[in-house]
């Protein structure tokens, strides 16, 4: 899967979806952002066997949204794409939450 068929991925829960952040300032949430996190690849007689990418897929909201996890987890769930989440955040000056799924694009 490609940066580009992800997004459309996640384009389908609903929400706005945009790498790393919005331009023009943050749309009303919930909102995806979603980066790189440079790569982890696999090699094997001096060359990459498979390259692996791993990203992460941050949602964000104003109240604890299990509606809007599940929709990311579907997402990711209906094209077989195996995620882990990191503990949950609480980002005091912006008064949002933070779930973030941990992805790796092959």
């Amino acid at each position: 899967m490609t940066l580009v068929e992800l997004k459309q991925l996640l384009e389908q829960t609903g929400y706005p979806v945009t790498y790393s952040h919005f331009n023009d300032g943050a749309p009303s949430v919930p909102y995806i952002c979603y980066r790189t996190q440079g790569t982890e690849n696999y090699y094997a007689d001096n060359k990459i066997y498979q390259e692996v990418i791993p990203v992460d897929i941050e949602l964000y909201t104003e109240r604890k949204d299990l509606t809007a996890e599940k929709k990311v987890k579907d997402a990711l769930q209906d094209k077989e794409i195996n995620y882990e989440m990191v503990p949950e955040v609480f980002i005091d000056s912006e008064k949002l939450f933070l779930n973030t799924f941990e992805v790796e694009l092959r």
